[in-house]
């Protein structure tokens, strides 16, 4: 099996080999939260927040995904600057930041602190490592040889998931992570090589805007990392709704641009075990309508056994095609200067 970045274009973060390692990544994750001892008490808990941005806030999405329809407190995930007003010393927050300088996150964690949350940060370091020691909060590292936020789903969204199994709100949990592992390393070896699943739906996408379908907690989180992982990786537009609610709206909206859609448009959907049986028929009903004004249209079926196994599949598909496309259109992967300079320019009022 060859591991090599095949296009000319340089891959200067080798996001082509991290990617590759996905498996590994989330297996070692799970040894990481089993050596640690200060994990937050349960019979305190009563809801659970989880705070983060981009590549490191998609760990609240994949935790509501794998452990929600089991979790006996209810979770959120919030992905801006504010607080909750309800969080409390009854709220677990989860602050996921790949750097630990996240300044959403850092804002948004500070306040939770003063309001007597217990608190489990995941990072490589920065501020909210600081902030973990100096309030005797759980403090889980990952690893800082990862290259980008987004290179890290495993090391970001395992730990949380293995935090609530050992507390005991999220039984099983370690069952479903081994599961998780088993199916990416099966997806892994079928994406390396050439003429893959990913570098066939990215021969489909390029030169167009690709528009996410999905459903549910689990097409939901995997929609999100499509359009992130295109965007970032690719520097490609790509958009995404959740069935039913687009039935509701979206849906009347194909009438009057067909001229463009239909040639610049493909539609995605990411479809997987858990489907609400109604929202199965909406799809078969609204591709009639869908399909006549777009390029291109095709299912992509999650595999695994599991909600946490179905989204990492999802997810690794995706994290490859994003790399096939960023190789078609002739750019590194890796660098995201404009991300950079944004935040760049936020820390100067004067920029």
């Amino acid at each position: 099996m060859s591991t090599e970045w095949p296009y000319k274009v340089a891959d200067s973060l080798s996001m082509w080999d991290v990617t590759s390692s996905l498996p590994e990544q989330v297996s070692a994750a799970a040894a990481r939260v089993a050596e640690i001892s200060n994990l937050p008490d349960k019979s305190k808990v009563e809801n659970i927040v989880v705070f983060g941005m981009g590549g490191s806030g998609i760990a609240g999405d994949v935790l509501v995904a794998a452990a929600g329809p089991v979790l006996p407190v209810p979770a959120s995930v919030v992905k801006s600057y504010t607080t909750p007003a309800y969080i409390s010393p009854s709220t677990l927050v989860f602050a996921m930041s790949f750097s630990g300088e996240t300044e959403e996150t850092q804002e948004a964690v500070g306040m939770a602190v003063e309001m007597g949350a217990q608190v489990v940060v995941v990072s490589t370091g920065g501020e909210l490592a600081d902030l973990a020691m100096d309030t005797n909060s759980t403090y889980i590292s990952v690893p800082d040889s990862i290259p980008q936020p987004r290179a890290a789903l495993g090391a970001l969204s395992i730990p949380p998931l293995a935090v609530l199994d050992a507390i005991g709100l999220f039984p099983g949990g370690s069952y479903w992570i081994d599961q998780t592992i088993s199916q990416l390393s099966r997806r892994r070896d079928q994406l390396i090589g050439r003429k893959s699943l990913a570098e066939e739906i990215a021969e489909r996408l390029t030169s167009k805007l690709t528009l996410l379908h999905s459903s549910g907690s689990v097409g939901s989180a995997a929609s999100t990392r499509w359009r992130a992982q295109i965007n970032e990786n690719a520097k490609a537009m790509a958009f995404s709704s959740l069935y039913p609610e687009n039935c509701h709206n979206e849906l009347a909206g194909w009438e009057s641009l067909r001229p463009m859609t239909k040639s610049d448009l493909v539609v995605v959907r990411l479809r997987h075990d858990n489907e609400h049986p109604q929202v199965s028929r909406r799809y078969e009903i609204t591709s009639e309508f869908i399909d006549p004004n777009v390029s291109d249209s095709f299912e992509v079926n999650a595999q695994g056994e599991g909600e946490l196994a179905q989204f990492f599949d999802l997810a690794i598909i995706g994290d490859f095609v994003s790399l096939h496309l960023a190789g078609a259109y002739g750019v590194d992967p890796g660098p995201i200067a404009v991300l950079n300079e944004l935040k760049e320019r936020l820390k100067d009022p004067r920029l």
